[in-house]
């Protein structure tokens, strides 16, 4: 990298980097690091009358630094937290009388951001500071951009670290100005742990399936196309992994169950990234009914682990995640918020009510659509506390079994919190037949121009000919949940790093088009090191004070190039 596409403040530290190495000392050395507290231990831990933390070695980053003569402080930060340091001078060089160590390599070269080992031992400062006297320290790992700096008076903070762009292009400096963001997906940790414990107690295996898949299945859903060169065929990034789920059940599994990366090529927005994660489950012998139970026991356990309560904030509401939840069948949800029974009504009669109930429909939907689009136009935002909605029409679920009590609907519910569909389950198709038609008609929809249609998966229908067990299923995903249980408002805040559009690069002109307009080539990249991208944006400025910038920049970067004279620059600018 070019000393003109460094800032100031990357090249100062990158003279740094220099002087250390000319010193002796590896600003990256490979040997471990002996750690034996953490900030949060000490904090936790210390008690002066125990006399404990008396030899204790940290790693972390200078966070913050007060240089005061020949003592010193700064704040080291660990993946615990933060703990002061106090360092002096003639502790660090008992034995030089130059005291460079401490002169020199502490005080000038190294810089906020770099981390670095501390060893010595607890006490509490005259000002009441829990602090470690450093006795020794060691340059692990020299940072050669600046962080942002966060400032904080009076528990208010100052120039945060704030910009979405930046925080989810640049999540691991998100994660190193802004603690509490650590915060969030150590809670998504606890969610899917918890839940995996949940599960393992009854008894249920954790499986993998096939990321790459000869046919997207399982869910109606856009996939994502790649090719595998070697079979020369095309594959697709699973959109689900329920159909191997259940080929598992009829293999004889009781209860298996995955956390799952899939991925639908479809929008982007606050509740929507293209690679998501999904938990599916999957019982042998049981239905929708007792999996609601199920549900509900296992929500109740991920708030109480998380909270200690069943109570959640989402924004100014607050979400009681305490059994029982309400439970309202798709007819009666829809009946009560728009005086429309959806019962036995054909695709004509679906379309006429979404007209007279202002529902935006195209041509390509077939009735599960509809219904679909009226529920949730009128439905889903009013369900703000726990809600399984249950019993969808048929057209909706090509992979549920037929209502026990009305072939028209399904045995399924969908599990809706603060607006949002957090969670599906089904009693499970079984009937081969039966699901080959559901199928079949998923490739007419197809036809139609339903791009989110079916595939038709043979060998699935081949296993359930071989006898599945009565099952039920759900499936419930793992961010959106993350969102609800630590009250973050858009998906990517509980993702590490979220699908992002490339960064856009600078236009700038070429070096041709800097010469064309009498500009010396040596000067080019000095101008675009100014941020002067363009012969344009040179013409929209003043010949003094361009000229003035150039030799002072010239001057203060020890560039040593022969300074233009202002007829020249006035010369580069009105042509």
């Amino acid at each position: 990298m070019s000393i003109l596409e460094l800032s100031e403040q990357e090249q100062i530290r990158r003279n740094s980097l220099a002087q250390l190495r000319e010193l002796g000392i590896n600003p990256y050395p490979a040997a471990e690091y002996p750690v034996t507290a953490t900030a949060a231990q000490i904090a936790a831990e210390y008690a002066p009358e125990k006399g404990n933390f008396q030899e204790v070695s940290v790693a972390g980053r200078i966070m913050s630094r007060r240089i005061m003569g020949s003592v010193s402080f700064f704040e080291l930060q660990d993946h615990t937290g933060r703990i002061q340091v106090y360092i002096k001078r003639d502790d660090i060089c008992p034995d030089d009388p130059k005291h460079t160590l401490y002169n020199k390599v502490f005080k000038k070269l190294l810089d906020i951001g770099d981390i670095i080992g501390v060893k010595g031992f607890v006490f509490i400062t005259q000002m009441g500071e829990l602090s470690i006297h450093c006795k020794e320290f060691t340059l692990l790992s020299k940072s050669l951009r600046p962080l942002p700096i966060v400032k904080e008076k009076d528990g208010k903070i100052y120039d945060a670290f704030s910009d979405p762009e930046l925080r989810y292009r640049q999540r691991y400096v998100d994660l190193i100005v802004n603690p509490q963001v650590k915060d969030t997906f150590l809670k998504r940790s606890k969610i899917i742990n918890t839940m995996r414990s949940f599960f393992n107690e009854r008894g249920y295996v954790e499986v993998e399936t096939p990321i790459l898949q000869p046919i997207p299945g399982g869910a109606a859903a856009r996939p994502f196309i790649t090719h595998h060169n070697s079979l020369d065929i095309d594959l697709y990034l699973r959109i689900a992994n329920e159909l191997y789920l259940k080929r598992l059940i009829v293999g004889g599994f009781d209860g298996v169950y995955e956390f799952a990366k899939d991925f639908r090529n479809e929008g982007m927005d606050r509740t929507h990234n293209p690679e998501f994660t999904v938990m599916e489950i999957y019982i042998a012998y049981k239905d929708y009914l007792w999996m609601m139970d199920f549900t509900e026991q296992m929500l109740e356990r991920v708030a109480l682990a998380l909270h200690g309560k069943t109570d959640v904030q989402i924004g100014d509401r607050t979400i009681s995640f305490a059994r029982p939840f309400r439970r309202v069948s798709m007819t009666d949800a829809i009946r009560e918020k728009t005086g429309f029974d959806i019962t036995g009504k054909t695709e004509e009669e679906l379309r006429e009510a979404c007209t007279r109930l202002n529902v935006e429909i195209d041509e390509t939907m077939g009735k599960g659509k509809l219904i679909d689009a009226i529920f949730g136009q009128y439905c889903e935002e009013d369900l703000i506390q726990p809600t399984f909605v249950t019993d969808y029409p048929i057209e909706m679920s090509p992979l549920c079994k037929r209502h026990r009590n009305n072939p028209e609907l399904t045995e399924r519910f969908e599990l809706f919190v603060n607006g949002k569909e957090l969670c599906n389950a089904y009693s499970e198709l079984n009937d081969p037949i039966d699901q080959l038609e559901r199928f079949q008609e998923q490739l007419r929809l197809s036809e139609k121009g339903d791009d989110e249609a079916m595939f038709i998966d043979m060998d699935f229908v081949r296993s359930l000919e071989y006898g599945m067990p009565t099952c039920s299923g759900m499936g419930i995903g793992i961010d959106r949940l993350t969102m609800f249980m630590t009250g973050e408002m858009s998906i990517q805040d509980v993702l590490l790093f979220p699908q992002m559009r490339p960064e856009k690069a600078a236009v700038k002109d070429s070096e041709e088009k800097y010469v064309a307009a009498g500009i010396p080539t040596e000067w080019v990249p000095v101008l675009q090191r100014m941020g002067f991208l363009t012969v344009d944006a040179l013409r929209k400025l003043s010949p003094g004070k361009l000229f003035n910038d150039l030799c002072g920049f010239n001057k203060k970067n020890k560039m040593g190039l022969k300074n233009p004279t202002l007829d020249e620059v006035k010369s580069w600018i009105e042509q």
